[in-house]
């Protein structure tokens, strides 16, 4: 069980942010966030699965925290858990993330934030895939996806 603990928090990072810390009033979040957002990402919500976006998005690139766009997830780490949410095998860097221990709703499950702005994305299960046995089940609503730029050549071309 230990060992479980330790590899959740070599991947996930604890409470070390690697960027500059971003802090807000909830008045300032509130007017750059959608209320949708607002709920989920600063006052801990979860969207219904299957409803938020990018739950079965399939596209290349790199999702950012919907709050203060720092980095968090690449696209190739995206896996297809059947639970409803975008779920990812690794962070961007462990240092992306912070974790918090949630009690919430008759449970003890690690809660992931933004290590930058502690936005709420999600929550870290052990039962994902390899080679991490970790599953980031986060909220579309807290993500937003750059896309990764079309190699040169094939945009604009019909298959």
């Amino acid at each position: 069980m230990a060992e479980d603990a330790n590899a959740r928090d070599a991947h996930v990072g604890g409470d070390r942010p690697s960027r500059d810390k971003v802090v807000k009033s909830e008045a300032e979040w509130m007017s750059c966030l959608t209320p949708e957002q607002f709920r989920v990402a600063r006052q801990h919500g979860t969207e219904r699965a299957f409803t938020g976006p990018y739950w079965d998005d399939k596209r290349a690139g790199l999702y950012h925290c919907v709050a203060c766009d720092a980095p968090l997830f690449r696209s190739e780490t995206k896996f297809d858990s059947g639970t409803g949410w975008p779920s990812f095998f690794a962070p961007i860097s462990p240092d992306a993330l912070a974790s918090h221990e949630d009690r919430t709703l008759g449970m003890r499950r690690v809660e992931v934030r933004c290590a930058r702005c502690d936005s709420h994305l999600g929550h870290v299960f052990p039962d994902g895939p390899p080679p991490t046995g970790l599953r980031f089940c986060m909220n579309g609503t807290a993500l937003k996806l750059t896309l990764d730029a079309a190699p040169e050549g094939e945009a604009g071309n019909a298959a």
